[in-house]
């Protein structure tokens, strides 16, 4: 009793379907992880493909130079013939979500071969969200599967149990009484089988009794063999780290999982690292990272602190053209920022240190699997985001790295924003690095500039690297100041693709059907209408379009009330700029 996944088109498609099938996989291929290191990969993939829509050997030569460069124009004419094909008629769905069973037929759902799918989606104009209800589905079928058999394993070790208690119970009565003491043991034996010889002796998983396949893969993929990341928690102190630790922010179970990090606290409202992710959507697995939380609160106090004192400066300049002008004294603004930037630089350099040893800390949890064999993104801001930069960049030295992370998001981060920096962030990432900066983010571009002596900041600028996975979104119209980030996250996510919940539930209105691994939906309906982001530079490679609409573009982060236990920073960059 193996996975019941749907049946592979190897035996469903015409020999011109199953071509295309694997020619337009080939050809996406090349297209999305170009370059010698991710050679392997692909050629590693196209062969696999070749032998499950049972092709022909003689084909593999033509499939393998597809995925090296040849045919790059032909990935349209690959899907104008699937869509013709009978067997696939009204149901293009069915090719990525066979394309899901190959890639897990080998208990590892490698971020590579999960962008693949997301583009062939793309291009067969299947909306991506009806294959993440059949990813949903698969989990649900191994789970089912792996209850059922852990209830079996479970009984029939009971069963065992008992008859080996009452074996030894036995023999022990025949070493003492003698033989005439057995005829008893009948009455004697029972009430001990029925209090439970199981809970004496113990019982086995459904590892120790030799697994279905689906439950097999279902603990290679999920991690089932550990706690896994919601059980993940630093036992000791790694160096300088002091805290780390994983917080579920959703219950769901899902074949790819979401990681956010939080970049400051500061006390009332935003003093917990859950408060900026709760419309967060991507996933129905979410987890935010749990850091050095003591540290995170003295920065974000600390920033409070001091754009107070800079809003206050402000007016004091402002008067120097009243009436009362002669009651103030002048102050220059480069004297006035020194000064107030005492008070975040030591919590600042602080936060500076442990974000990057934090990051380094993540990809060696990564790298060890906690998660699973699944794909991973990650989404973080200010701080949060410098971790992920970190852990990408620790990712990138280490072998086997590859595979395991599918998106990146980073808002405002205070990291080089150098593009020959960022190429090894390429190496690692699947699908697509989202940069979202502000270019009048005065306390990235005053303090950090500072302590940090870096000319270019990703947080407020774009990254001018030529690659189609690097995408720059400027939040200049959403974000005021730094501390907007926390504020204007449900803006701010929509702005840069992010699912939100507001997202989700247009996605279940639009969604035409329903399927699961035995039924399809019969329709493709539109998912969410026209999307645009805000400034952002586009590729081909963001198929899972923004969430947020053209319309809603014009809102403000004046719309927003204002937060009593955090400060309003409507002046922000506007005010303190304009010298």
């Amino acid at each position: 009793r193996g996975l019941r996944m749907a049946e592979p088109l190897g035996r469903r498609l015409t020999d011109a379907g199953r071509f295309a099938c694997a020619g337009l996989c080939g050809v996406s291929l090349c297209s999305l992880f170009p370059g010698e290191e991710q050679s392997s990969f692909r050629t590693g993939f196209i062969r696999g493909l070749v032998g499950w829509l049972q092709l022909s050997e003689a084909v593999l030569p033509v499939m393998e130079a597809f995925a090296s460069g040849a045919g790059e124009e032909g990935s349209h004419s690959f899907a104008d013939l699937l869509r013709e094909e009978m067997a696939l008629k009204d149901a293009a769905i069915l090719i990525p979500q066979d394309l899901v069973s190959f890639s897990l037929r080998d208990g590892y759902y490698d971020s590579r071969a999960r962008v693949l799918i997301r583009h062939v989606s793309g291009l067969l104009q299947v909306p991506f969200e009806e294959l993440e209800v059949y990813e949903e589905s698969l989990v649900k079928s191994l789970k089912g599967h792996e209850a059922e058999d852990s209830e079996q394993a479970e009984s029939s070790q009971r069963k065992a149990s008992r008859r080996r208690l009452k074996r030894y119970f036995l023999i022990g009565l025949a070493a003492v009484g003698g033989g005439t003491v057995i005829g008893l043991t009948g009455g004697l034996a029972a009430p001990l089988v029925a209090a439970g010889a199981a809970a004496v002796v113990g019982t086995a998983g459904a590892a120790a009794i030799g697994s279905a396949a689906g439950v097999a893969i279902m603990a290679s993929v999920m991690g089932a063999a550990g706690a896994g990341l919601a059980g993940y928690k630093m036992n000791k102190r790694v160096g300088a780290i002091e805290e780390f630790e994983f917080l579920p922010l959703t219950e769901g179970t899902q074949l790819h999982i979401t990681i956010a990090v939080t970049g400051w606290l500061c006390t009332g409202k935003y003093g917990s690292f859950e408060t900026a992710w709760r419309s967060l959507r991507q996933c129905k697995e979410q987890y935010c990272l749990a850091w050095e939380s003591v540290y995170l609160m003295e920065l974000g106090n600390a920033l409070v602190t001091l754009l107070n004192g800079l809003l206050n400066m402000v007016a004091q300049e402002a008067l120097k053209y009243t009436v009362l002008s002669g009651l103030v004294t002048a102050l220059t603004w480069p004297a006035s920022l020194i000064t107030a930037a005492n008070i975040i630089d030591n919590p600042w350099g602080v936060c500076l240190n442990r974000s990057a040893e934090v990051g380094k800390h993540l990809a060696q949890v990564l790298l060890s699997r906690q998660q699973g064999r699944r794909p991973v993104s990650l989404i973080g801001f200010s701080f949060g985001a410098r971790v992920i930069y970190f852990c990408l960049q620790e990712l990138a030295k280490e072998t086997g790295s590859k595979g395991i992370i599918e998106d990146v998001v980073l808002l405002g981060a205070p990291v080089e924003g150098g593009a020959k920096a960022w190429k090894a962030l390429t190496k690692v990432v699947a699908g697509r690095i989202v940069n979202g900066y502000c270019r009048g983010d005065w306390l990235l571009n005053f303090v950090y500039r500072s302590s940090s002596v870096q000319l270019t900041v990703a947080g407020l600028q774009p990254i001018a690297l030529e690659d189609k996975r690097v995408i720059n979104v400027d939040l200049s119209s959403i974000v005021n100041g730094h501390l907007d980030y926390m504020k204007q996250m449900d803006t701010i996510l929509k702005a840069v693709g992010v699912k939100t919940k507001d997202c989700r539930l247009e996605d279940q209105r639009n969604m035409s059907g329903v399927f699961n691994s035995e039924t399809m939906a019969t329709e493709a309906g539109e998912v969410g209408g026209e999307k645009t982001p805000i400034s952002c530079e586009r590729n081909e490679m963001s198929e899972s379009a923004t969430c947020i609409s053209s319309d809603r573009h014009s809102e403000t982060t004046s719309s927003s009330q204002p937060d009593e236990d955090c400060l309003d920073t409507s002046v922000g960059s506007r005010g303190v700029t304009g010298e």
